[in-house]
């Protein structure tokens, strides 16, 4: 069993302001783990999440796969590029972290190049206009807002995972019931050719 990573380093002060890994960050570390064969098979040699947070989910799938691949977390939040940083050196791996949008500044160098993209997203749905004031803020509303069905943000960034995965690039993806997820299938295979597999309630693997 592979450990969750050591966040005792992060306080209530911290959480304040950044998202506390809940629920849905554990599903989708389950979803890691039990591909964890598959992962380190696959060679990969960049790994982005997006949206990292605290850190703990690119913390955890570097103790799979060890220091030969290139960890990148972006985040909207300075907060959260602090404590994913943080996280890091707290569990001794090494995690490059971008305060940025998604993953704009990355796309003219790794087209194609990105080998795993991990994306919690904010999910909750919310209005519209209150989705958007999170984005701008870049406060932790940001990571919980999701606007009309929750999907506004996911939607933005369905947009360009294709872009970004490698040939043989795998994409997890964590949505609600309340999100469709059938229909974000539908969507990610026929407007994105992303085939894909609903692994709990919570997480899809796509690929």
């Amino acid at each position: 069993m592979i450990p969750t990573p050591d966040l005792s380093h992060l306080t209530g002060k911290d959480y304040k302001n950044i998202y506390e890994p809940a629920e849905d960050t554990f599903l989708l570390l389950d979803a890691l783990e039990s591909d964890a064969d598959e992962l380190k098979k696959s060679k990969a040699l960049i790994c982005l999440e997006v949206g990292s947070g605290s850190g703990c989910v690119s913390s955890f799938i570097a103790q799979i796969l060890g220091p030969s691949v290139l960890y990148l977390c972006t985040d909207i939040n300075p907060h959260a590029c602090r404590a994913s940083s943080h996280t890091s050196t707290q569990n001794k791996v090494s995690l490059e972290c971008i305060n940025t949008s998604f993953a704009s500044p990355l796309i003219p160098r790794l087209r194609h190049q990105i080998d795993i993209i991990l994306f919690n997203p904010p999910y909750v749905p919310t209005e519209y206009e209150e989705a958007q004031y999170a984005q701008q803020d870049k406060n932790i509303a940001g990571a919980w807002a999701g606007g009309y069905d929750g999907m506004q943000v996911t939607n933005d960034f369905l947009k360009i995972v294709e872009t970004l995965l490698s040939e043989r690039g795998r994409f997890y993806l964590v949505a609600l019931k309340q999100n469709n997820v059938p229909e974000i299938q539908q969507r990610m295979l026929h407007e994105h050719g992303l085939e894909s597999e609903v692994r709990t309630s919570l997480a899809i693997g796509g690929f």
